[in-house]
């Protein structure tokens, strides 16, 4: 099995709902198709460098994962269908870190 880094950008109108769901859905996904999820971490709503279907903002969503290249293959097919969805990107790694969250707040309010 390999390990594999996966974000996804939703629309920047997209409900706190609707992003569970797509988190579901995906997670979904990637277990019926062998894969595991190692960490999920919701990064919130931010800019994007430039416009992206006449967005100016993303909802990004990160999965940290291991599975085979089928397993990739199935994910992307169905984020290519998805309406609610302005990219998605999917790194193979050799190594994943777990621990650090690069995205949270710390308890003085600095990132």
């Amino acid at each position: 099995m390999n390990y594999y880094e996966h974000t996804l950008i939703a629309r920047q109108d997209t409900s706190p709902s609707q992003i569970k769901q797509i988190q579901e859905k995906y997670t979904k996904i990637i277990e019926s198709n062998e894969g595991n999820i190692l960490k999920f971490e919701s990064w919130g709503l931010m800019h994007l460098s430039y416009l992206i279907k006449k967005n100016k903002k993303g909802n990004y969503l990160h999965f940290k994962l291991e599975g085979k290249g089928k397993t990739i293959k199935e994910l992307e097919k169905n984020e290519n269908l998805d309406k609610n969805l302005l990219r998605y990107l999917t790194v193979k790694v050799k190594k994943l870190d777990l621990k650090t969250d690069y995205f949270k707040k710390n308890d003085d309010g600095n990132k």
